[in-house]
């Protein structure tokens, strides 16, 4: 059957699919009064008076005033189907969803290719997933399976609807389809030219696709067909976002925002124009409105936890971060920022929980599963590998990590965090099949894994290259910030040095040089305090400080040194122990290059004694399980 007509689905383009929090699609919003983008005759042929009423509300927002005149119809003549499916789309506008399904159903029940019903039933699933209730946010993929089922069947029965296959492409677009999103998008727009919903919907997803010449083009038709249209003023501020224009980008959103006041996406996009600016405390304000609309929505969280980071403070990024983390427990992207701000204060065990519940969520993730080595990296200098041992931390990241590489085999991130938990479990690494790396993430990993190897002078290098590569304060500090997590100190204020010639950046910066000073205060303090606990015989509480000593500044190698004679001198030390020993001797060696010939050769003679001994006593051991 063909539609009534087009006027109620340029309403439905043009203020029911985008209309209020329009959650399902994050940059899609439009004003939550709209007008029509055009008056057309809702129904075609003959209409009632009443009818002819409640088109003319409908079209103008009025949306209860409609409801009470199509019910009016309905009462005069209950088989008016037109009337129905326009009671079902006033009510759906009032979210009064329960109702707008009942009417629509009934207008199925008497005619089951319906377009404009089957059309009005896939608006009001998609209405529904607008709800922040977790029943409905676990039912997700259900529901869009469903109100995908409804747009197709509509374009089969009215396949020169246009505004079908605008809810088709809205479907698609949420489900992260792009493409075939944008044609359906262009093939409403080819349908009717006038459509402006359409041409804005194609604008943002060629902006989503990266093809920002094309999505320029379709917003400002859009606009040109409908000044209020504010998915088009929003598309074109998230285009000057891409671009640093922060002032024109803060007038669009404006203009989108005075159009929809209660739009999650565009509060957000907002407060990253007034980030760009430097208005932090106006960024912080439209950060947290998004937040109040769109609870469930990961992204608000990020942003308010990367100002607050940026401030030093990462407690309370970390919290919000779990705030938002207690609305959306499954968002990989929470748990990874989660346990990148953990490893970078310090709380190690925290950042390993996070990194594996983000691969649990993602287990092709490249990212957790470099982070996740790094937190064993830093878990390891701290506590030393007998520690390492007695967990599960091992077994448990090396199946993630093996069940990641099996997902993209070629990646050499991967390889590279594989061959670092191979170290800190003491096996040897086989470099064959680690080229040198190309790209700053591979560096990145590539450092690290130095580190964990003892080859400092490599790491270092490295890191020139990365410091040397940074173009702009965000990369420079992004690296410097690396580099003092891990404790390479010496690069960590190279690049603190660097990005503070950087306009705005002294403050930081100088916080940055400050952490590093005291950094290296509470390393000397943890040796002094060792050496007085060697002196009175204490090698346990000795073992702790010398672990500190070396966490906070693992460059020290008299720290290195005294710790491999310590453990020595402890009672019974086990296996595990005695290769930490051994690790700790090879680690003063790398970092003492002038060493004498002599000296050098009675550390490499230890070294050979203690892992022999360690190497027995293991034996020894798996014959006793036996």
């Amino acid at each position: 059957m063909k539609s009534p007509g087009k006027g109620l689905w340029l309403l439905v383009a043009g203020t029911i699919i985008f209309s209020c929090k329009a959650s399902w699609a994050a940059d899609s919003i439009t004003p939550l009064k709209a007008t029509p983008f055009r008056q057309a005759k809702l129904f075609k042929g003959r209409v009632t008076v009443l009818s002819s009423r409640a088109q003319s509300q409908l079209l103008n927002a009025n949306y209860e005033k409609a409801e009470k005149s199509f019910r009016a119809a309905l009462a005069r003549n209950p088989h008016d189907k037109a009337a129905r499916s326009g009671l079902g789309f006033a009510l759906a506008m009032q979210f009064k969803l329960d109702g707008a399904d009942s009417q629509l159903d009934q207008v199925l029940a008497a005619e089951a290719d319906n377009a404009l019903a089957r059309t009005g039933k896939a608006l009001v699933l998609l209405n529904r997933l607008q709800s922040s209730s977790g029943t409905v946010i676990k039912s997700r993929q259900a529901m869009m399976a469903e109100a995908e089922s409804y747009a197709r069947q509509a374009i089969n029965s009215d396949p020169q609807m246009p505004e079908s296959r605008y809810m088709l492409g809205s479907i698609l677009k949420e489900e992260g389809r792009l493409s075939e999103a944008a044609e359906e998008f262009e093939k409403a727009c080819r349908l009717d030219n006038q459509y402006s919903a359409a041409h804005a919907a194609l604008g943002l997803t060629r902006l989503s696709l990266g093809q920002n010449s094309q999505a320029r083009s379709e917003l400002k038709r859009a606009i040109a067909i409908n000044s209020k249209n504010s998915s088009a003023h929003y598309g074109l501020g998230k285009l000057s976002l891409q671009e640093g224009k922060a002032d024109d980008a803060v007038r669009e959103l404006n203009t989108a925002l005075y159009l929809n006041r209660n739009s999650a996406p565009v509060h957000l996009a907002l407060g990253e124009a007034y980030a760009m600016q430097g208005n932090t405390v106006g960024a912080l304000r439209e950060y947290q409105e998004s937040i109040r609309i769109k609870p469930e929505n990961p992204s608000s969280y990020m942003r308010i936890a990367d100002l607050r980071e940026s401030r030093g403070d990462l407690e309370h990024a970390i919290a919000e971060l779990h705030s938002g983390l207690a609305m959306n427990p499954d968002s990989p992207e929470l748990n990874q920022r989660v346990a990148d701000l953990s490893l970078k204060a310090e709380k190690i065990d925290d950042a390993i929980k996070a990194y594996r519940s983000a691969l649990a969520l993602n287990p092709s993730s490249t990212v957790a599963v470099d982070g996740l080595s790094t937190a064993l990296y830093m878990k390891t200098q701290k506590e030393g590998q007998a520690a390492f041992f007695a967990s599960d931390d091992y077994e448990s990241a090396e199946k993630q990590i093996q069940e990641a590489i099996s997902l993209a085999p070629n990646n050499m991130i991967l390889r590279l965090a594989q061959a670092k938990l191979r170290a800190l479990s003491g096996e040897a690494v086989d470099f064959s099949g680690i080229r040198e790396p190309v790209n700053d993430g591979e560096r990145v990993a590539y450092a690290e894994l130095m580190l964990s190897q003892n080859r400092f002078q490599e790491a270092s290098q490295q890191f020139n290259t990365l410091i040397a590569n940074a173009k702009d304060q965000k990369q420079t500090f992004a690296v410097a910030d690396l580099a003092c997590m891990l404790k390479d100190l010496d690069s960590a204020e190279a690049a603190y040095n660097k990005a503070r010639a950087f306009p705005g950046s002294e403050s930081r910066a100088k916080r940055g040089l400050t952490r590093i000073s005291a950094i290296k205060d509470e390393a000397r303090r943890h040796m002094t305090l060792a050496k007085d606990l060697c002196r009175r015989s204490q090698y346990n509480s000795a073992v702790d400080q010398l672990r500190a000593a070396i966490f906070n500044n693992p460059k020290d190698a008299s720290a290195r040194l005294l710790l491999a004679e310590t453990i020595q001198k402890q009672q019974r030390p086990d296996y595990p122990m005695l290769r930490d020993a051994s690790s700790q001797y090879k680690a003063y060696l790398a970092l003492s290059p002038q060493l004498n010939a002599k000296e050098q050769s009675k550390i490499e003679k230890k070294i050979s004694s203690i892992e022999a001994k360690a190497s027995k006593m293991e034996r020894k051991s798996l014959v006793s399980k036996r």
